[in-house]
């Protein structure tokens, strides 16, 4: 059947030509019949009809075999085509560094069911969207490390992606520090375009390292950073205190992202800010994310075309030596 699909003709019009096999059937049937006058009788007892010779039994084989190298050469004429396609690809993906906060106020609930888990769940889903693309995490709270390098072997990530949880590292919000963490993990790539997205709900309160200095370095690289304030604006039920089974307490708390040094990170590098204030609107950034960087993909296609006429014509060409033979050597008949 693979065959079949792969068969097209360059010249479909000659189909019509095999009305005429009908028109020769009708003709043939009423030559016949002059040729060979009816007689009727009431019975054929006196026949013995089981002595029929072969050359009555194959007298219309000459004609079944003229009819199938016509009908042959008419597909000759349609002229079938083998197709072979493929595809020369190139692919020029990009190189993400998800930069992510995992400080004690990710735990808040004004996304749901937290910052944290939401901020896991759209990254995940925007990690399958970018087939192409090397991935990498880096987590950072009062401190900062690589969770997964760059890589293309996306279940592995997201597999390290779902184990994040707050308290791996010092409590705090070391936001240049995280920057600086990624830059360093995306400055050397060769890739097309380098982006980090570094998302936060906090103010930068620990390492020593500032957003800014780190912005500055990053932009020599040509390393694009979008930054996210991940919370909503105005009261937030976060946690205020953890209790020495390790358990959060919470209370409502001021929301306050440094949406101002956020902007300037950002700028610095030629990338955007964005505010996050639910699960929706999260999502929607990462969309625009995904648009504003597309990965490369050139197709070149490819055709190569067969001629199976030969094919078609032997074979008719065959029939009709036989039809002959049978017509004139054994059968002898001239019709």
């Amino acid at each position: 059947m693979n065959i079949l699909n792969n068969i097209s003709f360059a010249s479909p019009w000659a189909f019509w030509l095999l009305l005429i096999l009908p028109i020769l059937v009708v003709w043939y049937i009423m030559l016949h019949r002059q040729q060979h006058p009816e007689l009727k009788m009431s019975t054929l007892a006196f026949f013995d009809l089981k002595n029929t010779t072969a050359k009555v039994k194959y007298m219309h084989l000459p004609f079944v075999l003229r009819l199938l190298a016509l009908a042959s050469l008419i597909i000759c004429l349609a002229r079938p085509q083998s197709k072979k396609s493929w595809q020369d690809v190139r692919t020029e993906g990009i190189d993400i560094v998800v930069a992510l906060d995992i400080s004690a106020s990710m735990l808040a609930q004004d996304l749901k069911p937290n910052r944290l888990e939401a901020a896991k769940d759209v990254a995940i889903n925007f990690i399958d969207s970018r087939i192409n693309d090397r991935i990498g995490l880096v987590i950072f709270s009062g401190e900062s490390f690589t969770q997964c390098p760059l890589t293309t072997d996306h279940q592995v990530l997201k597999n390290l992606f779902k184990d994040i949880k707050t308290g791996m590292v010092n409590d705090g919000t070391a936001i240049g520090l995280g920057l600086a963490n990624a830059i360093s993990r995306i400055k050397d790539s060769k890739a097309k375009s380098k982006v980090i997205i570094l998302m936060t709900d906090g103010v930068n309160n620990s390492g020593n390292i500032a957003p800014i200095t780190a912005a500055e370095a990053a932009a020599p690289f040509g390393v694009r950073v979008y930054t996210i304030g991940v919370g909503t604006r105005g009261m937030a039920y976060s946690p205020i205190a953890v209790y020495p089974n390790g358990q959060y307490a919470y209370d409502f708390v001021k929301c306050d992202i440094d949406e101002p040094t956020m902007r300037k990170v950002s700028k610095i590098t030629g990338g955007t800010y964005f505010r996050a204030t639910d699960k929706n609107s999260l999502e929607k950034i990462y969309s625009q994310i995904d648009k504003l960087e597309k990965t490369i993909i050139e197709e070149k296609q490819y055709t190569h075309k067969s001629e199976w006429f030969w094919p078609l014509a032997v074979f008719a060409f065959c029939l009709l030596v036989i039809e002959y033979l049978v017509k004139n050597l054994w059968l002898r008949v001239s019709f």
